[in-house]
C-alpha cells in the first residue's frame, strides 16, 4: 500500500501548514503529493510552489478540471512541471459537474464520457511529441475548423517547442459512477476514487474489470493504480473525529452539484443512503445548512473513513488494500499524525 498526500483545493484561504505537511510526508516515504481545485485556488500553481522544496515525492493533481483549460495547454503545464520534477508529475483529471462547468467555465457539461477520452488523447499525442497535434473529435478540434463561427481558417497543427521529458506522464482519472470508472481502466494509468466504500468494492472492480476487458486497454489490474481518497485517523474518540468530518460529507453530498445532478449524492445513493441523501439535498437546497449538518448519520460520515485506535487503522488499511487499493491519499492536515500512519503502514 502506498501513501499520498491529499492538500486538495482551498478554502478562504492558502492552507497554512502545506510546507510542513509535504515536509513530513517526504520525510516518512509517502509516494505522492497532490492539489486540486474547484472554483477557487487552481491546481498546479500551489503543486509548483510547493513541489519546489520537494527532492523524491511524486506532484500530483487530483483532479484538475477539464474545463478548466484546453487539453493542450493541460500538456503544457504538465510537461513544464515534469521537466522541473525531474520527471515526478502525476496528471489528475476529472470532468468536475455541470454547476461547475457551465457555471463558472461557461462550458457545456454534455457528453462528459467523450470529452475525457478525447481531452486524454490530445494530451497523450502531445506529450508524445511525434507529429503535429490534431483532432477530428467534436469536444476539442484541432485545429479549430475553418468553417467554425469566428474561424479565420488560418490556424495549423502544431508540435510543442519543448520536448517533454517523458512521454508517458501518468494520467489517473476521477470517476464516480459505472461507465465512467470503466472507461478508466480502459484509457488511464489509474483512477482518483474520491469516495471509496468497502461495501461497494465489488462493483467497483466489476467496472474496473470490464475497462481492462475492452480491446486495446491501456493497462491490466497488475500496472494500474487505484487510489482512494480517504480521512484516515488514529484516536479513541472516534465520535468527535466523525462530528468533524461531518460538515465535509453534507458539502459534498448536498451543496456539491445541482439537484438535479450531483455525481457525490449519487454514488452515497448506492452505499444505501438514499433517504438520508434526499433529506440532505432538499435541506441545503433550502438554504439550512445546519439542519443538513445534523441530517448526516455517524455511519454515512464513517463509510469513507479509516478510523479508530492503531490496531484497528491497521486492520482497516489491510481490508481497503485487499479491495484493491494501491495508494491511500490522506487528507491529514498534522504533521505528527502522517508519521503516526505511516508507521502503520
Amino acid at each position: 500500500m502506498k501513501l499520498g498526500l491529499q492538500l486538495g483545493y482551498w478554502g478562504s484561504g492558502p492552507i497554512a501548514n502545506a510546507s510542513e505537511l509535504i515536509a513530513a510526508a517526504e520525510t516518512h516515504g509517502f509516494d505522492a503529493v497532490f492539489t486540486a481545485e474547484s472554483w477557487g485556488s487552481d491546481a498546479y500553481t500551489p503543486l509548483s510552489w510547493w513541489g519546489a522544496a520537494t527532492e523524491h515525492i511524486r506532484l500530483g493533481t487530483a483532479v484538475a478540471q477539464l474545463s478548466a483549460r484546453p487539453p493542450t495547454s493541460l500538456a503544457m503545464a504538465a510537461l513544464t512541471l515534469d521537466h522541473l520534477s525531474g520527471g515526478r508529475h502525476i496528471i489528475g483529471l476529472g470532468v468536475s459537474g455541470p454547476q461547475v462547468v457551465e457555471g463558472w467555465y461557461g462550458e457545456p457539461f454534455a457528453k462528459p464520457l467523450a470529452r475525457t477520452r478525447e481531452y486524454v488523447q490530445v494530451v497523450r499525442d502531445v506529450l508524445a511529441r511525434q507529429a503535429p497535434v490534431s483532432n477530428a473529435g467534436v469536444h476539442y478540434p484541432l485545429p479549430y475548423p475553418a468553417e467554425a463561427p469566428g474561424s479565420t481558417g488560418l490556424g495549423k497543427s502544431l508540435k510543442p517547442i519543448t520536448h517533454p521529458l517523458r512521454s508517458d506522464v501518468p494520467i489517473w482519472l476521477g470517476a464516480e459512477g459505472p461507465k465512467n470508472v470503466a472507461q478508466t481502466a480502459e484509457i488511464a494509468d489509474g483512477w482518483l476514487a474520491i469516495f471509496f466504500s468497502l461495501q461497494l468494492a465489488d462493483q467497483y472492480n466489476a467496472w474496473l474489470d470490464e475497462g481492462f476487458a475492452r480491446p486495446g486497454a491501456r493497462r491490466s489490474r497488475a500496472d494500474f493504480e487505484v487510489a482512494a481518497t480517504a480521512q484516515v485517523v488514529v484516536t479513541d474518540d472516534v465520535a468527535s473525529v466523525i462530528d468533524a468530518y461531518r460538515p465535509s460529507t453534507a458539502l459534498y453530498v448536498g451543496g456539491m452539484g445541482a439537484k438535479e445532478k450531483n455525481f457525490h449524492a449519487e454514488l452515497y445513493r448506492r452505499m444505501g443512503y438514499g433517504d438520508a441523501v434526499d433529506e440532505i439535498v432538499a435541506l441545503f437546497q433550502a438554504g439550512k445548512k445546519a439542519e443538513a449538518l445534523a441530517a448526516v448519520p455517524d455511519e454515512m460520515v464513517r463509510e469513507t473513513m479509516i478510523i479508530g485506535t492503531e490496531d484497528q487503522v491497521r486492520q482497516q488499511i489491510k481490508e481497503w488494500e485487499a479491495a484493491g487499493v494501491t495508494m491511500l491519499m490522506l487528507t491529514a492536515r498534522d504533521p505528527d499524525m502522517i508519521g503516526r500512519i505511516a508507521a502503520l503502514v
